[in-house]
């Protein structure tokens, strides 16, 4: 790489609030050290506000045992998280094989470079989803910033990864492993894949390289929680506190409050001057990015596991709640414009507007009826 676009890669990520090293992250099959997006149980952060319903009457937490603790949150690491992982990894894999095949023969175009950026889109979703576990080992060794640096404010990754193709023709997916964020995982791979026209040789290797890289770390992921799920989630912990259960909730709330500011207000610029740009911005397909993330709080949020412990003291109003406000937005988004940048800025703040309300819910009602508090990192400000 060139000294100048190593300073460049230094400064955005810089801009994001990290260093990152271009050294390759921590061996993700080792059990993770404590995340520093760890839930503190009694946080003292969790406000009056939080502990109340919109109307102001006081919740009710529902009493919930250890052993159901127990069963919930191995639900949430078998048929959710894991899952999650492992189909980001599955899709990356079929990119790559896809490349292999279209890639014999350079370039690459027309329907072939259409059927790339349809793989592409499909990997880009299942990742969004998977965003939802803001703790654990994609984040305990920054491979979540590996496998999609975003927001990229600089806009350095169409730079980066031009220059990683020109310097490199023949990349391998090993020598792509010990490169920058900046250059690696579903950013890089729409970079090349929707800023060109037809595919040359070395972009080829590029594509293949980044997708087997992918594949490559977002297996070790799913590894790690298959084998350390019991301490990810505190399941062994249960009758001695709610750490599991802080956690997975608020990384629920993390997701919207990260997509409500850093995929739609900030690049819109609804509350303030616009900053950074909307996810798969280049593809413009933001819309496609925001449905698979809200489809994921839907799941999880709306679960039947989850349903039966709030029914346990007929608090099934909150999930009603919270399954009424996540059909709103979904409605709404589905008849906006595939690249939300183009929508009208009323349907835009209608649109973060519902993802408020939605963020309300979990932090008034939800969060308060499990009998938990909400992180003191949150920063939604709603």
């Amino acid at each position: 790489m060139k000294i100048n676009h190593a300073l460049a890669m230094a400064l955005s990520a810089l801009s994001a609030g990290l260093l990152i090293s271009c050294v390759k992250p921590a061996d993700d099959n080792k059990a993770p050290e404590v995340d520093s997006q760890k839930v503190a149980q009694d946080s003292a952060a969790s406000t009056s506000a939080a502990e109340k319903d919109s109307s102001g009457d006081k919740i009710t937490a529902v009493d919930i045992s250890a052993e159901t603790e127990k069963t919930y949150l191995t639900h949430v690491a078998n048929d959710i998280v894991i899952p999650a992982y492992a189909d980001a990894a599955k899709q990356s894999d079929l990119l790559h094989d896809l490349a292999q095949k279209h890639c014999q023969q350079a370039p690459v175009s027309g329907d072939e470079l259409q059927a790339l950026r349809d793989q592409w889109l499909v990997l880009a979703q299942a990742w969004a989803g998977a965003e939802m576990i803001n703790f654990g080992p994609a984040t305990a060794s920054m491979s979540n910033l590996y496998i999609n640096y975003y927001p990229d404010e600089r806009g350095l990754v169409h730079s980066g990864v031009a220059d990683l193709i020109a310097a490199n023709p023949k990349l391998t997916a090993e020598q792509l492993a010990n490169e920058s964020a900046i250059v690696q995982g579903v950013p890089g791979l729409e970079e090349a894949l929707y800023a060109n026209d037809s595919l040359d040789a070395a972009q080829c290797a590029y594509v293949m390289s980044a997708s087997s890289a992918l594949s490559t770390r977002l297996k070790d992921i799913e590894k790690n929680w298959q084998q350390n799920a019991t301490n990810l989630l505190a399941i062994d912990k249960t009758a001695d506190s709610d750490q599991g259960l802080n956690q997975w909730f608020n990384s629920l709330l993390s997701l919207v409050e990260t997509m409500k500011s850093n995929a739609i207000d900030q690049p819109l610029g609804l509350t303030g001057k616009a900053k950074g740009h909307l996810p798969a911005a280049t593809a413009e397909q933001s819309r496609a990015i925001i449905n698979a993330k809200l489809a994921t709080l839907n799941e999880a949020l709306t679960d039947p596991v989850l349903t039966a412990i709030l029914g346990s003291n007929n608090e099934n109003e909150v999930a009603d709640n919270l399954s009424t406000a996540l059909a709103d937005a979904t409605t709404l988004l589905a008849q906006m414009p595939e690249d939300l940048g183009t929508a009208d800025k009323a349907t835009q703040q209608e649109l973060y507007d519902h993802l408020t309300t939605i963020t309300r819910l979990i932090k008034r009602q939800l969060i308060p009826t499990l009998g938990i508090r909400v992180d003191f990192n949150s920063t939604d400000g709603d």
